[in-house]
């Protein structure tokens, strides 16, 4: 691989199985890297708290191979087909980031091979630690990784669940923030079903449990958390249990019908299986063709964004009565260290920050420029203070991307690790989508 890249030119893009990036790219002339098999289990070492592992391994093959050492990743994002890699580039969250942080947080060496084909390992401490604090949020633009060691923390066998009801968005927001300060609770997120109907969803690893759930095939979780207030799950069927139906993403492929559910089968009951459906090229012409067909205009919505709790009240209001779509994730998070900043997601290591989590398709008969209902969130969030994830449509102009992106820290690490520019630079890639 570091041959093939000295030995060519212009512009590297990897070749892999899965993307979870959400945005239509453009593809340009490029040497394509195949990372399919670096997929392996290099070393879990329980004492320390670490595993070892090849970068494009998926969450589901990390997972089981730490579950079975009685431990797990300190953060594990939703979605299977996820790489410990592609969350150390982006930016990957779960219910267990109230404590841990995000994924880049829990990592503690990199080895990422540069542009020019020269392979460095990177840690908080050595010459290399501007490239470890600047690699989240660079998606792929300044190096690729291809083996992580991060930080794994003990699990039991399952996982006792409380779904706790709020009317008022004031009082769910405090009692998130109640909560990410309890030591009795490992996991905490929340679902928001409609003004006025939100649901904190605490988590604790238990011992035993009276009886289990299974959500990995007709019984769909999100509907779950509305019907019950208590549940036990296996810990691997908690981890995942966002997977089988996307969130409630599968709707969108009427996933959640009974007959569609049982001719797809458990083992297409996946966001891999729905990932590749909507990147299905036909697929994709067939809807702009069926959109255009029916008129009025239609804007994805796919976006993680983020402030801070006590703007949390605010962005909902705004989204509710702008945006209108439902239901909408909602994810607590905290800086692990306070001391440890990561350049190109600034954030306020003090601060407890939720994470909205909105995938759906907005439909207005009214027709509106392209990027309407995105930029109203994008405006919106930079009022409050806040950041988004960049791994779908973005629509910042030039100087509203760089004021909160951090160009000078960018710029210092694309000069020294990529200074010819074989890589993308992050505008372009993110947000002109080249």
């Amino acid at each position: 691989m570091s041959q093939r890249l000295r030995e060519s030119a212009g512009e590297v893009r990897l070749q892999k199985n899965i993307s979870h990036i959400f945005r239509e790219r453009l593809q340009p002339p490029a040497t394509r890297l195949d990372v399919h098999s670096l997929t392996e289990v290099l070393d879990v070492d329980s004492s320390a708290g670490t595993v070892d592992v090849e970068a494009m391994i998926p969450y589901r093959a990390l997972a089981d191979a730490t579950f079975a050492c009685g431990m797990l990743p300190a953060v594990v994002p939703q979605l299977q087909s996820i790489s410990i890699g592609g969350a150390c580039s982006g930016l990957g969250i779960e219910a267990s980031s109230f404590r841990y942080g995000l994924v880049h947080e829990t990592v503690e060496e990199l080895e990422v091979l540069l542009a020019d084909g020269e392979i460095i390992v990177c840690t908080p401490t050595n010459e290399h630690s501007d490239l470890f604090f600047g690699f989240p949020n660079s998606f792929g633009t300044l190096g690729y990784a291809l083996r992580v060691k991060a930080k794994i923390v003990p699990a039991m066998k399952f996982i006792e669940l409380t779904h706790v009801p709020y009317s008022d968005p004031i009082t769910f927001f405090c009692e998130l923030e109640t909560c990410c300060g309890r030591r009795d609770v490992d996991f905490v997120d929340g679902v928001v079903f409609a003004p006025g109907e939100q649901y904190l969803n605490l988590g604790r690893f238990v011992d035993s449990a009276p009886y289990t759930s299974d959500y990995t095939y007709m019984n769909i979780y999100y509907r779950s958390i509305r019907d019950r207030e208590r549940d036990y799950l296996t810990t691997l069927d908690y981890i995942w249990r966002w997977d089988t139906d996307w969130f409630w993403c599968s709707r969108m492929l009427y996933a959640q019908n009974a007959v569609v559910r049982r001719l797809l089968g458990r083992k297409h009951l996946n966001s891999h299986f729905y990932k590749k459906v909507i990147d299905w090229e036909p697929g994709v012409r067939l809807r702009r063709a069926w959109h255009g067909l029916i008129g009025g205009y239609n804007e994805s919505i796919v976006q993680d964004v983020d402030v801070t709790i006590r703007n949390a009240p605010a962005f909902l209001e705004f989204f509710q009565h702008e945006i209108g779509l439902a239901p909408v994730w909602i994810c607590p998070f905290k800086a692990y260290d306070p001391g440890r900043r990561s350049p190109l997601f600034p954030t306020d290591p003090s601060a407890l920050y939720v994470n909205f989590g909105f995938w759906d398709l907005k439909s207005t008969r009214a027709a509106h420029e392209k990027g309407h209902f995105n930029r109203l969130i994008e405006h919106r969030l930079a009022e409050l203070g806040g950041i988004k994830s960049l791994y779908s449509d973005s629509y910042y102009r030039p100087e509203e991307f760089w004021a909160l992106y951090n160009k000078t820290a960018y710029d210092k690490l694309k000069s020294k690790y990529d200074p010819k520019g074989r890589l993308s630079d992050i505008y372009r890639k993110c947000v002109l989508r080249e």
